[in-house]
């Protein structure tokens, strides 16, 4: 009797153990359908993988934000853009003009002209107004992965602006300065007296740094 007792929990779990591998392998299916293809981005040492664009996709993730641009309604999520293929979705490029609010969780910050754009996915996003806009690619010759020096300006956020907040708050103090004194360190400077040149750049600094600083920053 006891040994009965024994038993009966010991091939109710055997039983239970067998169920569940029978049906892991349905729950635990393979996250992409067969013929699923990547596409690896190393482009501005993004390193991230993303699903390769025109393949066709049953099931996006439900939590995509939805992007309606000239009634056509996108949809977004880590980075890939989907756009409605009849009951499926089909993975696109976002067409260029269409304006977001948002940028990618994963994205590497280059500069044009002293201009910050974000790029993730073979896609670039430039600042605009409350948002960001896709943009066409800009030149290779004119990009740089590196921020443009501010003239011996150090920046040192004082109320943890990550990186991408420093970039809209340095763009905009930038245009700011250079619209206030009409120097602009990004551009070759040419005609004119040395000694007004140097002034004006003494102004654009200023102009800098009282901008920042009204923005949480300190500038030495």
């Amino acid at each position: 009797m006891n040994k009965s007792r024994w038993m009966i929990p010991l091939i109710i779990t055997l039983f239970s153990t067998a169920s569940f591998l029978a049906v892991t392998p349905e729950a635990n299916a393979e996250k992409h359908s067969a013929g699923y293809r990547e596409f690896h981005d190393s482009r501005h040492h993004l390193n991230r993988a993303y699903p390769a664009r025109g393949q066709i996709i049953r099931i996006i993730p439900g939590n995509c934000r939805v992007v309606v641009h000239r009634g056509v309604g996108y949809r977004f999520h880590d980075g890939v853009w989907y756009r409605p293929h009849g009951n499926s979705f089909v993975v696109v490029a976002p067409p260029i003009g269409l304006f977001v609010s948002f940028l990618p969780p994963y994205y590497s910050t280059i500069w044009v002209r002293g201009v910050p754009y974000y790029y993730a996915n073979e896609v670039y996003y430039a600042h605009c107004g409350s948002g960001y806009k896709i943009v066409e690619p800009p030149p290779e010759a004119m990009v740089s992965e590196a921020s443009p020096p501010v003239d011996e300006l150090f920046i040192y956020p004082r109320n943890g602006q990550n990186e991408q907040q420093q970039a809209e708050d340095r763009y905009q103090c930038h245009r700011w300065a250079v619209s206030q004194t009409g120097f602009d360190p990004t551009q070759p400077q040419t005609g004119g007296v040395e000694t007004q040149r140097m002034d004006k750049r003494m102004d654009y600094q200023r102009a800098m740094a009282a901008c920042l600083d009204g923005r949480g920053y300190t500038v030495k």
